[in-house]
Formats: structure tokens, sequence, C-alpha cells
């Protein structure tokens, strides 16, 4: 069970409602009327709890659950102990997050302003948002209906925010348009300046960065991530996009939908991803490329020339998954011959 200093918990519902809610199938002879209380591992789940399984390495474990109803994939349900109530459907961990999140709801945002925080009389502030403590608002800044300002976040002029969007404590904004429903973890600095400047004898000469970030509707930003503003052309984060802690986005990216960042992942100035890319941990991508649609770069990729679409790419520099496991193996071979002719 969630820790309820931190988590409310709502229902019991019943596996029907559970069924629908994960839009999925009752197994053979469930009681679809019973009761559950709550979402849990599959470890220690007990008689009233529901959990899931969707990788076949945890199948000795769903075996000897006490979990009383599990969200389950076809081919895994009769491997599921005996009197186990099942949730059939073909995605599971989709299945158990529709779930998860109808016991355990994101809080209702409570309207207000705290006394401590500094709004410019020029901002305009949505029905229904809350400004928390020594949040600071600038001049001719628009935030939207039932939004959420996490305490000491400075909001720059002129920043425009979508309705129901959520910035956490002590995050940046500023040179930058935020579309609906977005959420920002604590430490986001979002609008900074572009890392551009001319290479000089004399020293470095700044180029002026004179673009902004634009974020599309429905994206996730994690704590302590950077995006920085175009240098003349726009920084364009694309709607539902999944961004990490600790990334950082150069100027002038662009990020189409739905792409996913992992953590302490880069982009560099300039480059375009296109929908539904996917970098992995530490993956780094030069300036000036073009990473086509669906491509997926591995963890700690370094990727120096164009991605093609659909293409899963390892390793510094990047290559096909295929010839990088190819060129592990054969240097597996080859430390293998020499320590034999060693002995």
């Amino acid at each position: 069970m969630a820790d309820p200093r931190f988590f409310s918990l709502a229902g019991p519902f019943t596996l029907r409602e559970l069924a629908a809610i994960a839009k999925a199938e009752l197994g053979p002879g469930t009681d679809p009327q019973r009761l559950i209380i709550d979402v849990a591992p599959l470890e220690t789940a007990g008689p009233q709890d529901i959990s899931f399984i969707d990788n076949r390495r945890y199948v000795d474990t769903f075996r000897k659950s006490r979990a009383g109803a599990c969200v389950v994939a076809p081919d895994l349900a009769d491997k599921a102990p005996e009197g186990m109530a099942l949730v059939i459907t073909p995605q599971p961990y989709r299945g158990y997050a529709l779930i998860a999140q109808a016991f355990h709801p994101e809080p209702a945002v409570i309207p207000g302003c705290h006394e401590s925080a500094v709004i410019d009389p020029s901002a305009r502030i949505g029905a229904g948002s809350r400004i928390g403590p020594g949040v600071v608002i600038g001049a001719r800044v628009e935030i939207g209906r039932d939004c959420d300002i996490g305490p000491h976040t400075v909001i720059d002029d002129g920043v425009v925010i979508g309705d129901e969007t959520k910035i956490g404590a002590n995050a940046y904004l500023g040179y930058c348009l935020i579309g609906r429903r977005c959420r920002f973890h604590a430490g986001v600095r979002i609008g900074n300046r572009g890392f551009g400047f001319a290479m000089d004898p004399d020293g470095y000469v700044d180029v002026p960065q004179l673009g902004r970030v634009i974020v599309e509707d429905d994206v996730e930003i994690g704590a302590n991530s950077t995006i920085d503003r175009g240098a003349g052309p726009d920084t364009v984060i694309g709607a539902g996009c999944k961004i990490d802690n600790l990334v950082q986005i150069g100027h002038n990216v662009r990020l189409g939908r739905g792409c996913v960042l992992v953590a302490q992942s880069g982009i560099a100035g300039s480059t375009k991803l296109d929908d539904f890319v996917v970098l992995a941990a530490q993956a780094g991508v030069a300036g000036h490329l073009t990473i086509g649609k669906g491509a997926q770069l591995a963890a700690k990729t370094g990727v120096m020339r164009d991605v093609p679409a659909g293409q899963a790419v390892a390793g510094a520099p990047a290559m096909p998954v295929r010839d990088f496991f190819r060129l592990v193996a054969i240097w597996q071979r080859q430390l293998k011959a020499k320590g034999k002719r060693d002995e």
C-alpha cells in the first residue's frame, strides 16, 4: 500500500469496474462484484490488492503471488496461481497504469495565491489556478485555467502557459509559450540563452539568441532538465513528448510528437527529431542532424550523422544495433584468443 502521508487512496472498486477502466476482460470464473482496495507489486500484494505482470521474467513471482487479482496478457493467464482473479488485456502495463490512476488520482488543484508571491499587475491568471509561496510572475505573463505553480518558481516577462499545466518548485520559465496539460518537475529551466558564439582569436563574440521555446500540449519535463531558446528559429518540443530528469536540449532543436528522452541524454543545437524517437540514458546527438521517425538510440550512444527512420543504433560513433553487437562478439573472441595465447 502506498504511504498515505504522500498519496491519497480512492476506491474500493469492483473487478467489473477495474476491467472497464483498463479496457480489459475478466478471466473465466471471475466474480465481477469482488472488491479490490488497492494496487501493489506481485511480491507484496495481498488478497484485496491487484497487481500486474507483463514480463516473462517474473512468471515465478506471479505463480507465488498472493494478489487477489492481476492484470495479465492472454499468453500468461494459464500461469496464474489458483484463486487469483484475472483482468486480461494484450497491454497489461497500460491497463495497470489506468487502474493505478483510478486508485491514486492526482490531487485537485486548490485555487489561490500565496501572500508571498510577487505578481506584476499586468499578468493575467486564469480561474482555478494556484500560485505557491515565493513565486515571481513577470509583466504580461498569461497563465491559463486550473494551473498549479510551485513554490519559488520564476515565470519571466511575456511567458504564456496553457490550461491545466503544473509547474514544480524552483523552476524558471522565460522566452517560452507553453501548451495545455503540461507537467514540469522541480528545477526545470526553459528559455535560457542558447550556447551560440562566434570564434575569434581576440575573444568569443556572443550571438544574440532571439528565438523562443515552444512547448506543445501534454508534454512532461523531468527535474533539472534544461531547454535553450532558439537563436532565431524557435526551439520546439512536440505534443506528448516525455523528457526525463537531467536532459539538455540545445537551441533550435525540434522534437516531433511523442519523443522520449531518458535521463542525462542531450541534443546539440539545430538537430531535428521526427515523431516517436527514443533516446536512452546518456545518449548524445551532435548538432544539425536529422533523426528519423521512430528511430531508437541505445544508452550511451553517440550520434554524429543522420539516423534513418525506424533504425535502432548503438555505440559511439553510432551504428546499427546488429553491427554493434557483431563488433562486440568479435572483440570478445579476440580477447579470449589473446588470453589463451598469454597462458
